[in-house]
């Protein structure tokens, strides 16, 4: 198994331990955006990869060479890609989730295994959110994996993606705020950017 995550992350600590704890022969890497995909994932040859926050995009022929290639994914199929719970709070979504799906080479398009949903709350913030979707990522992540072991086939959910991937740039168009804007439109923006103390996904 090939296990993908992000660097200084406790639920993806949990997740690589299961990994290790379960499967016979685990390579693990993780990393920050902006890195490059070490060079030993880079070669890696095997059965599946696990990519759980990860901050790189798996190349297309390194996904070629395994049987299964799953990603869990913080957000809905309602919102794909970067920025996934910014975006959910800005448009003022009532409800959210985390998608389990099995990876293309273009970033959170391939077929849906499974999804877990749950509400918003109006005193949700963009880091109150993603903080519970990291919870209900793992236990997703417990649920899928489960199956892996037991030697249950994965889940074919009947949900589809409903939108492209949101970009960098549209996150980062997200974070602009200029005096012309509306207090309304400042605070939107301001709710839907504030992490507190979490990482961006």
């Amino acid at each position: 198994m090939l296990f993908l995550g992000k660097a200084n992350d406790a639920h993806t600590g949990r997740a690589a331990g299961f990994c290790r704890l379960n499967f016979a022969e685990v390579s693990a890497h993780v990393g920050e955006w902006g890195e490059s995909l070490p060079g030993p994932a880079r070669a890696w040859t095997g059965e599946c990869i696990i990519s759980y926050l990860a901050r790189w995009i798996v190349p297309a022929d390194l996904l070629e060479r395994a049987e299964i290639a799953i990603n869990f994914h913080p957000g809905p199929p309602e919102y794909p890609g970067y920025g996934c719970n910014n975006f959910a709070i800005y448009e003022g979504a009532r409800e959210y989730g985390v998608t389990c799906h099995h990876m293309a080479a273009r970033v959170d398009t391939g077929a849906i295994v499974a999804v877990k949903r749950f509400p918003v709350f109006a005193s949700d913030n963009a880091g109150t959110l993603l903080a519970r979707a990291y919870d209900f990522q793992l236990a997703l992540f417990y649920d899928i994996l489960g199956r892996m072991i037991r030697g249950e086939p994965l889940p074919v959910s009947s949900e589809r993606w409903t939108r492209e991937p949101f970009t960098r740039k549209q996150f980062e168009e997200l974070e602009r705020m200029t005096p012309d804007m509306t207090r309304e439109e400042i605070a939107r923006r301001k709710r839907a950017t504030d992490v507190g103390a979490l990482s961006k996904p």
